[in-house]
């Protein structure tokens, strides 16, 4: 949506604006100044462990809990004293909450016919349309305990389309089902969303599930946004240790700046000295101790001579189907690398090796930004 600012002048507005949301829960602050915004048609993900506020805030976007300070605008104009059911947002719920005692066909045709938006004849072709877009066509009859958990996940979709949101709220959608019918479904709610050109906000503390789906994900933790960017910025140039630690595998060692160039940092890990790719958010200064984060799926082990590598000795190696997990004993820590298929190393424990990464597979992080005091 565009907005006009002067003569011939237009700015595209977002579709929905959360602007310094603050909320508490008795003493507890559980959203502190949240602001970020969402652009049509987008698939956004809030990301983040057990109790960091992303449910919360769902729910504040859906109207489902109110704010103490901020605002949310959709298109715009405040929806923050709107009640639940006057805002164009929908919300899928993990136990997706049909009605049981009504059919698949009546549980879609609940809302449009209680909103008496349109005559039955046209309701039948567009509860046909949307169990189209679910691939459920033909279960008009069946009744929810008749269907299977992926099932029953779609009818709640179709349901929440029906209405065409603005904006459709997923909170942990996929989280009551097992893992093979968890990853079928990311498949399709991401080929879904893309289909039907709808804004879905989606929360989930699975980081797979967000990296795997989204276009730009939201990664909070205490009520705060610790980062918010692509699943490729998010995975591969994380804003802090937290955002370090809790998206992908890393080991953490604490390393000393030797000197630092345009495009890359010279620091020293024992007696091994190595280059790392230099950070747009992340300045380091020679002298200073830094943390070095490698991601466990992007080193290589060597067993011979590389150049830029870390030397060490293999303590152990374990096979997990096409998974080889290798743990190297480099100066005073022990490091795990991760390979898939056939090592280039066919090492065993003994063996002295050398240790490399790609060029994205690391980032340095100043150690003030750990907290940390003692070893890492």
């Amino acid at each position: 949506m565009l907005r006009k600012l002067g003569k011939g002048l237009y700015v595209r507005q977002p579709l929905l604006s959360l602007v310094n949301i603050n909320k508490y829960f008795g003493d507890v602050h559980v959203l502190r100044d949240v602001s970020f915004t969402i652009e049509q048609g987008e698939f956004l993900t809030l990301l983040g462990p057990s109790g960091c506020g992303k449910t919360t805030l769902l729910r504040c976007i859906a109207g489902l809990e109110h704010v103490h300070s901020g605002d949310i605008l959709l298109n715009g104009s405040s929806i923050k004293g709107i009640a639940p059911n006057k805002r164009n947002v929908n919300t899928v719920f993990q136990n997706y909450a049909l009605f049981p005692h009504l059919n698949v066909y009546d549980n879609i045709a609940y809302g449009p016919r209680v909103k008496k938006l349109m005559k039955e004849a046209e309701l039948k072709d567009r509860v046909s349309k949307v169990l189209d877009l679910v691939q459920m066509l033909g279960y008009e009859k069946r009744m929810p305990h008749q269907l299977s958990g992926g099932q029953r996940q779609r009818i709640a979709i179709a349901r929440a389309l029906i209405n065409e949101p603005s904006i459709l709220l997923l909170d942990e959608p996929l989280g009551a089902l097992d893992l093979k019918l968890r990853k079928h479904m990311q498949t399709e709610l991401a080929q879904l969303q893309r289909k039907t050109g709808t804004t879905f906000v989606y929360v989930t503390h699975d980081q797979e599930e967000a990296l795997n789906m989204s276009d730009r994900i939201v990664v909070m933790d205490q009520g705060q946004v610790q980062q918010l960017g692509s699943p490729r910025e998010i995975y591969n140039n994380p804003s802090n240790l937290f955002v370090t630690t809790f998206i992908g595998d890393r080991n953490m060692i604490r390393v000393k700046v030797l000197d630092v160039g345009e495009a890359s940092t010279r620091v020293q890990f024992g007696e091994d000295v190595v280059e790392v790719r230099n950070s747009k958010r992340h300045h380091m200064v020679a002298g200073e101790e830094a943390l070095l984060a490698i991601h466990m799926d992007k080193m290589r082990v060597s067993c011979g001579e590389v150049p830029n590598a870390l030397r060490g000795e293999v303590l152990s190696v374990h096979y997990a189907g096409s998974q080889i997990r290798i743990q190297i004993q480099v100066a005073d820590k022990v490091i795990t690398a991760v390979e898939y298929q056939k090592t280039d190393c066919d090492c065993e424990a003994g063996d002295s090796v050398y240790v490399v990464w790609e060029e994205h597979g690391a980032i340095l992080l100043p150690l003030e930004d750990s907290g940390v005091e003692g070893e890492v």
